[in-house]
């Protein structure tokens, strides 16, 4: 305290200065959920920002293949269920796209990683599986496409927060990767946190993404989620041309066609990243790119590794997995939610396995939001929440991530749109860079109400949004004001970094791609009260649903 003091009297002739200095001081303090809920908060919009991104053409040095033969590329780790075991994915050969393809044959490359706690001493070797898939369409003139081989193998038995180095390739072939590294996850316990998770949804391949990742890589984390929408190859022709929307500028095609070499595009970009950092994956409507036989999508359930089995799940759309205390859970919403499906069955089953004691965090994510306030995909999911909702709120969830919406917002605590303590904290981050427009209009604004029917995706199923019921909204389908369950909301491409400090306090930061990578443009304390908010392990859903 008698620096402080002396350094302020150091001042007496700089007032200036002082007053900066002093709200500084001012500025450190970072509000807690203890304090909501809040009054909601939007930042205008601001104009100079580049609402409609550019994507990276297939010459730029990022993505273009920089291997030769059977050389491995598109490098990533994935995390199974606990600490001791992780997933490399890779590609080798080329990929071909036309009118006359010839797929490759898995059989003639293996599927092997070297690895070991020093780079030099590449002790261990496991191996795995390989396969490839084809894009095909039935339509004259539309090119058809088939991958590279593609390569998962499981690493298993390893230590928790322990460094590993790895290559990975075909060592009778000569051809095997540059040595790479990854962290394990710590031990799953209540004092045992990885140190940053970051999050993003919706990135795609423009020169924004290249700042959120740029940016996101800045921050160091430890693990990477990706809340859906991933390369965005659904907005293009077989051709290779693309539009900023689809169905404007290509209505008449018979079918949504995709391209993509876009999906190499993305794996050789983001392969710096994903090589060193495990990444997880959950699937959006931009992965669906139906094909022949009403195939869909095939190009995501490829190309990614999932711990799907060692969860308990039979589906590449829904798994689960531990990093250190807190649980994970991914969903689906675009398979079956309903509550008779196997993907609510698997849920429940996951749910009651989950011991808060030893994992006391419970993180959700799916693509499309429950609880948004953007005009863009308003109430879109509802039917999903109405199956749903009331059994994430009984096992006591605590953050739900979401994507789809090209734009940021968090909300207070809330449940069936009514503010609440023991409802998690919903937060949109859907602004990773893709090549659509941001989402810069609300549904509260005059005219920007949407239809009601307009509402449903139809490939998530039926019409559930009716207007309210209750409240000072009674008889409406839209609020006329910033919604109460909508803490702060604003129109900026970005990410969100989660650091979780011990059993009860997280804190969620939220960057802008336009600041420095250290500067915040949202903020808080997200703090469990499991004191008020008492967690069972078994609960009768449907006496809560009736309450």
């Amino acid at each position: 305290m008698a620096s402080i003091t002396f350094s302020l009297l150091q001042f007496h002739r700089a007032p200036i200065l002082l007053l900066i200095l002093l709200a500084g001081f001012g500025h450190c303090h970072i509000p807690s959920t203890l304090e909501g809920p809040f009054d909601p908060v939007t930042v205008p919009f601001d104009p100079a920002l580049r609402g409609v991104a550019v994507d990276l053409p297939e010459t730029d040095p990022r993505v273009r293949r920089r291997v030769r033969g059977f050389e491995p590329e598109q490098i990533s780790v994935s995390l199974s269920t606990s600490h001791d075991s992780v997933w490399i994915s890779w590609v080798t050969g080329e990929f071909q796209i036309g009118l006359d393809i010839k797929p490759l044959d898995p059989k003639t490359v293996s599927s092997v990683v070297q690895y070991g706690t020093s780079r030099f001493e590449l002790v261990h070797e496991a191996r795995g599986q390989s396969l490839i898939y084809n894009q095909l369409y039935p339509f004259e003139g539309l090119q058809n496409y088939t991958s590279g081989i593609i390569h998962h193998v499981q690493l298993k038995g390893l230590e928790p927060s322990t460094l590993y180095y790895y290559q990975c390739g075909d060592p009778s072939l000569q051809a095997m990767s540059d040595i790479y590294y990854f962290r394990t996850m710590p031990i799953s316990g209540s004092k045992s946190y990885p140190g940053k998770v970051a999050v993003v949804g919706d990135l795609g391949l423009t020169y924004n993404t290249t700042t959120t990742i740029g940016h996101l890589t800045s921050n160091e984390p430890d693990l990477l989620l990706l809340i859906g929408d991933v390369t965005y190859a659904n907005l293009y022709l077989t051709n290779g041309t693309g539009s900023d929307c689809y169905s404007c500028s290509f209505p008449l095609t018979p079918i949504h066609e995709t391209y993509q070499p876009r999906w190499d595009y993305w794996g050789r970009f983001m392969q710096n990243l994903v090589s060193n950092v495990p990444i997880m994956v959950v699937e959006g409507n931009h992965e669906i790119e139906k094909q022949a036989e009403n195939r869909t999508f095939v190009a995501y359930s490829s190309r990614f590794a999932f711990p799907s089995q060692e969860s308990g799940s039979s589906s590449t759309f829904y798994y689960s997995f531990n990093a250190g205390g807190i649980h994970f859970i991914m969903l689906g919403a675009y398979i079956n939610y309903d509550k008779t499906a196997e993907q609510y069955k698997w849920l429940e089953r996951d749910l009651e396995n989950v011991d808060r004691s030893i994992t006391p965090w419970l993180v959700v994510t799916w693509h499309p939001p429950w609880y948004s306030s953007y005009e863009a995909h308003y109430r879109e999911a509802e039917c999903m929440r109405v199956e749903m909702e009331d059994l994430l709120y009984a096992y006591g969830v605590d953050i739900i991530f979401n994507g789809h919406v090209h734009a940021y917002e968090r909300s207070n605590r809330v449940y069936n749109y009514n503010l609440d303590p023991c409802g998690p904290v919903y937060i949109t981050v859907g602004d990773g860079g893709n090549r659509e427009k941001m989402a810069i209009k609300f549904a509260d604004e005059p005219g920007h109400c949407p239809d009601p029917l307009s509402t449903p995706d139809p490939y998530m199923g039926g019409f559930c949004a009716t207007n309210f019921t209750f409240g000072t909204k009674v008889s409406k389908f839209c609020w006329d004001r910033q919604p109460d369950y909508s803490a702060f909301r604003e129109s900026s491409f970005g990410y969100g970094i989660l650091e979780v400090k011990n059993e009860t306090w997280a804190l969620w930061s939220w960057y802008r791609n336009q600041d420095s990578y250290k500067e915040v443009g949202d903020q808080i304390y997200i703090v469990r009260q499991p004191d008020i908010c008492p967690i069972h392990q078994r609960v009768n859903i449907d006496c809560i649903a009736s309450i």
